[in-house]
């Protein structure tokens, strides 16, 4: 009996490797959009060169991430996950071949109008953004620990695969006429490819999946009501015990009460994010001078920027080597704001070479940091009320990214704009 009791909980947490690898797609399809327009900046630098684009880009799309989070975190008890998700994944496609279409339909112009429409799109990914990682994240924080280091982990690889691909569409179009937008346009042609892909995996094979089926079922026996539909998705119809006397569940605790008790790790995720994007992309692409790389110099320091978080992010897989203490997350957190005097003395002062180190240990600590405090803060906790936490780390994750991004302009003061 005891054999067979194993062999049906094994059964259970099967295609664990699998959801692992659709973990870190979906990931990766969460901020694919987003890193596209980040990445191709020298374009829209060349294109738009009164309207700075890199600063301008990233403070429209912050408000409507927000918000739409701050909305969907609010009311995370009551919301279908399954069409959170799909609809944040849908928009992103949308969104990518408006952006794809656009860049074609513009022939190499800027203009008040074209730049409006960029900016219009890149609100909506703010919004795709908002329901997306949140969901994701949320959902992800009652299952396995490595599902949401994997999560992660794709969304730092989104940065890594865009400049990979934007440095080999600069290098193939770099010396042809009108090179810049057909690199661009490229570049934009395999980034709705992959949010395609996205919509299928999360659709058809993530919920199918046996280990992420248990995971569900046991926050649906908990007292979940946001993944009935991914149940459903995955096969499952109905679940004994979770109708009549799961929907009061007295025990469950509410989003004020998790805030309370997480805190230190709350303004932790808010802090890491205005520091790195106070910094990142802003201030490397526009606010560094001119050196040896040229045109190229500011795309090898969001390289480098991307590569490093991506690492950062599989550090914390080494046991002996992941932060589990509150103190010291807080304690590592509040020291990486020591990178602010850095750079500016490195930007006026210091040649390529440490600026790559700087922006190198910026991603790092960014990455390392994220998945510490993530993975960290779910423990102890039931199915929907991990859920709930997700969601809130990940407002304040937003809410830090948006505060960082403000606070950029503040390197362009006594520049004239």
């Amino acid at each position: 009996m005891a054999g067979m009791g194993n062999n049906e909980i094994s059964t259970r947490l099967e295609g664990k490797s699998a959801a692992i690898v659709v973990c870190w797609l979906l990931g990766n399809g969460c901020l694919f959009s987003w890193n596209s327009m980040l990445t191709i900046e020298d374009y829209y630098v060349n294109l738009f060169p009164k309207y700075h684009p890199s600063r301008v880009l990233t403070l429209v799309y912050q408000p409507f991430a927000v918000g739409t989070l701050a909305i969907l975190a609010y009311n995370e008890a009551k919301i279908n996950t399954r069409i959170r998700n799909m609809f944040g994944y849908i928009l992103f496609f949308i969104s990518t071949l408006l952006v794809l279409i656009v860049n074609s339909a513009a022939s190499g112009e800027g203009g008040l109008g074209i730049f409006l429409a960029i900016c219009a799109l890149s609100g909506a990914f703010g919004v795709a953004d908002a329901h997306v990682q949140g969901g994701m994240v949320g959902d992800l924080s009652y299952m396995q620990p490595e599902f949401i280091q994997s999560f992660l982990a794709g969304l730092a690889a989104s940065g890594v695969l865009t400049s990979a691909l934007r440095l080999i569409t600069k290098a193939a179009f770099d010396h042809s006429s009108d090179g810049l937008r057909k690199g661009a346009i490229l570049f934009f042609a395999i980034s709705t490819f992959f949010e395609l892909l996205c919509v299928i995996l999360y659709a058809f094979i993530f919920p199918k999946l046996p280990i992420v089926k248990y995971y569900r079922s046991k926050a649906a026996s908990e007292g979940s009501k946001t993944v009935s539909a991914d149940l459903a998705a995955g096969g499952i119809r109905t679940l004994p015990g979770t109708d009549e006397e799961n929907t009061k569940d007295p025990e469950r605790k509410g989003n004020k009460q998790l805030l309370s008790e997480n805190i230190d790790y709350a303004f932790d995720m808010f802090l890491i994010y205005v520091l790195t994007l106070s910094i990142f992309p802003g201030f490397l692409s526009e606010d560094t001078g001119s050196h040896s790389l040229g045109t190229w110099y500011a795309l090898v320091l969001i390289a480098m920027y991307n590569v490093c978080d991506l690492i950062g992010r599989y550090i914390p897989l080494i046991k002996c080597l992941k932060l589990e203490s509150r103190k010291m997350i807080t304690i590592a957190t509040v020291s990486r704001f020591i990178l602010i005097p850095a750079f500016y003395f490195t930007a006026k002062f210091g040649d390529q070479g440490w600026m790559i180190l700087l922006t190198s240990f910026l991603g790092l600590s960014n990455g390392y940091l994220t998945v510490c405090v993530l993975t960290s803060a779910p423990k102890g906790y039931k199915g929907p009320e991990q859920n709930a936490l997700g969601n809130i780390l990940v407002l304040f994750l937003v809410g830090g990214i948006f505060a960082g991004v403000v606070l950029d302009w503040l390197w362009l003061i006594g520049k004239g704009w």
